[in-house]
């Protein structure tokens, strides 16, 4: 439920069109509906903007069926992340929508998709290593609203691919910088823009990249000012973010 739906519904109720026990039948599940191996929570979009989003990994394919099917009675717009192939097979035959194994994310549109509004967002990708990460990032946003544009295997080990794209680089409204091993390219692309930077580290590396902490640790102590940093691999959690900011931005 959002905030068009509900006007419309209580319309409805204001003018005749809908009785009192159809409101109520209509209303009695959204703060949230129990189907025993989850809480689904469809108030999500009234209060955030967008509907609940669900982490794949580590449910079971029976547990994200039932939770697929619950917000597809809903026509909700849904988004899987961090879901393997088998899993992502048996929500394709029974639900239909859109597997992208590098970002291992499920899309199902219940709506007709608005037209981006919000944006435009840059992901920018260090190495190919990296890609499945942003990936991740750019699916979410696209879900989000955003208008995505994405640049890919701009790192620092050949700096001068990235300062070939400087005109993309500034007419973005914010950047999501996705890198591994020492994690030094959002430093380098916050010298360079006013726009938001949120860097995403990822477990991209060898011996003492410690499985993406080096990158972390190095992100937090960026030189660059205002740098927004999220978890190791989260790149979910960058676009999430980006869209807040995004949407704030253009109120």
């Amino acid at each position: 439920m959002n905030r068009t739906e509900l006007k419309k519904l209580l319309t409805a109720f204001r003018d005749g069109g809908l009785s009192t026990d159809e409101l109520l039948e209509r209303l009695q599940a959204l703060p949230f509906e129990d189907i025993g191996v989850a809480r689904i929570d469809h108030h999500r979009e009234l209060r955030q903007g967008t509907p609940e989003v669900v982490l794949g990994e580590s449910k079971s394919a029976d547990q994200l069926d039932a939770i697929v099917a619950a917000m597809t009675a809903r026509g909700r717009n849904i988004l899987v992340t961090r879901l393997n192939p088998e899993k992502a097979k048996r929500l394709q035959q029974r639900h239909g929508g859109d597997y992208d194994p590098v970002g291992r994310t499920f899309t199902l549109s219940g709506q007709a998709p608005p037209r981006p509004r919000y944006g435009p967002l840059l992901i920018v990708c260090a190495g190919t290593s990296d890609l499945p990460v942003a990936r991740e990032a750019a699916i979410t946003a696209r879900m989000l609203d955003l208008e995505v544009e994405e640049l890919v295997d701009v790192g620092v080990a050949g700096i001068h691919r990235l300062l070939a794209e400087s005109s993309q680089l500034q007419r973005a409204a914010a950047i999501i910088v996705v890198a591994g091993m020492e994690g030094a390219l959002p430093s380098v692309i916050g010298g360079l823009v006013a726009a938001p930077v949120i860097a995403v580290p990822t477990s991209v590396g060898y011996g003492t990249a410690f499985g993406g902490l080096a990158a972390l640790l190095g992100m937090l102590n960026s030189c660059a000012s205002g740098i927004t940093v999220v978890n190791i691999d989260n790149g979910f959690g960058a676009a999430f973010a980006a869209a807040r900011i995004l949407r704030r931005n253009d109120e």
